[in-house]
């Protein structure tokens, strides 16, 4: 963690590769930069608001898995499904809803989080 003090005549540097992920580190740098000298930080352009709330219902849904809920008592959390008896869940939408949560949020945990750092951008 960089806490802004430079001690002596150090200088600190960013190194932005001259690649497509520069375009990715100059964003990342200007939003450290502003932060760092108490200006607005500019918006995180990587993933819209639909996404970020998806991922945030990804990590609940998970949390709750690896703490031992049921997919119907995760989908009653996060989607406010209420009861449902057997026949109900294995139609229900909810329940479909919560397996790709879980699937998509066992792929980030088994790395696929390193996406989330960059922009999908043309070659």
């Amino acid at each position: 963690m960089f806490d802004g003090a430079i001690k002596g005549d150090a200088i600190a540097v960013a190194v932005v590769p001259l690649s497509l992920a520069g375009f990715d580190r100059i964003e990342a740098i200007q939003r450290f930069l502003s932060a760092l000298h108490g200006r607005a930080i500019p918006p995180d352009t990587r993933m819209t608001r639909q996404q970020r709330a998806r991922l945030r219902r990804m990590l609940r849904a998970f949390d709750g898995h690896r703490a031992g809920a049921t997919q119907q008592e995760i989908a009653r959390v996060l989607l406010n499904t209420g009861r449902l008896d057997r026949d109900e869940w294995q139609a229900s939408s909810a329940r479909h809803a919560i397996k790709a949560l879980l699937r998509d949020a066992r792929a980030m945990v088994a790395g696929g989080y390193r996406k989330l750092l960059r922009h999908r951008r043309p070659r």
